[in-house]
């Protein structure tokens, strides 16, 4: 990959962006793009650099963006011989194989309440090169020293909390607080205004009940089954630790989870995969 395309592969990372990466791995042959041309697929469709241009790389581009939608890569063979069944309009006549690697958007936390699970799910991310932001009310709970690889600290109001932050550039909101209706206020326009994963730490009660005052507050029954509470994988995590492994295990299983329906439906992240309603089952125990 030349320098260019690096760059640009780091600045998608950074930005939390999916994108497809097609590099040409074999070929036979005469044909336009040699062994390692590649080529960078945005998710709106645009792409940089090449894999030899014509009906070849408009084929390329087409099939990256179905790998985006299945966020799945694949192998595909090209025959660039017009005058075979199957080939490519083209009259190289060589033959070329393309690999398609989907590289999902780096998941990007936020994290409302900066208490003791809050500091424990942070503890995991870097190592995994997961970025995250917190915020609170309370200073203390988002020094520096408490959260010293966060991308931003922030000392905010609940109803202020979406004039801080721009709700696009997060891939998760997990509501960690220590007030109910502080928590309440976080999610009554999280499900609304923010397009990915919202998780609630919540016992049954305090779920039910703050269920009950959304609906009271106009939240509609589409929106709320937008929010997963209890969250983290069923491992029967009750420390602050355990369910830190079962939130972010919860992540990396959405980050990877492929096109198969039941593959699917265990993803965690809306943000890079679909929204589900809140579990019933047990999962990490909160206040």
């Amino acid at each position: 990959m030349d320098r260019r395309l690096t760059r640009e592969a780091l600045r998608l990372l950074d930005a939390h962006e999916p994108f497809v990466r097609a590099t040409v791995v074999r070929t036979a042959g005469s044909v336009p793009g040699k062994r390692g041309a590649s080529m960078l697929v945005r998710a709106d469709g645009s792409a940089v650099g090449t894999v030899g241009g014509a009906a070849l790389e408009e084929r390329v581009k087409a099939l990256a963006r179905e790998a985006l939608g299945r966020r799945a890569g694949d192998l595909v063979h090209f025959d660039l011989q017009a005058w075979r069944t199957g080939g490519l309009p083209s009259l190289c006549g060589g033959s070329v194989d393309v690999a398609l690697e989907y590289v999902p958007a780096r998941p990007n936390l936020l994290l409302w309440g900066g208490g003791h699970v809050a500091h424990a799910i942070a503890t995991l991310l870097p190592s995994l090169e997961y970025d995250y932001s917190v915020a609170d009310d309370r200073a203390e709970w988002v020094a520096r020293e408490r959260f010293p690889d966060a991308d931003r600290r922030e000392v905010v109001a609940p109803r202020e909390l979406w004039r801080r932050f721009e709700p696009g550039t997060f891939t998760h909101l997990y509501v960690l607080g220590y007030d109910a209706e502080k928590d309440q206020a976080v999610l009554e326009e999280a499900v609304s205004s923010f397009p990915g994963y919202v998780g609630l730490i919540a016992s049954r009660s305090k779920r039910l009940h703050l269920w009950d005052r959304l609906r009271r507050a106009g939240v509609s029954e589409e929106n709320l089954a937008r929010i997963h509470a209890p969250i983290g994988l069923a491992i029967g995590a009750e420390s602050p630790a355990e369910i830190a492994v079962s939130v972010v295990a919860e992540v990396i299983a959405g980050l990877h989870a492929t096109a198969r329906p039941e593959e699917r439906a265990q993803a965690a992240s809306p943000a890079i995969g679909p929204v589900a309603a809140p579990a019933r089952r047990p999962r990490a125990k909160g206040s």
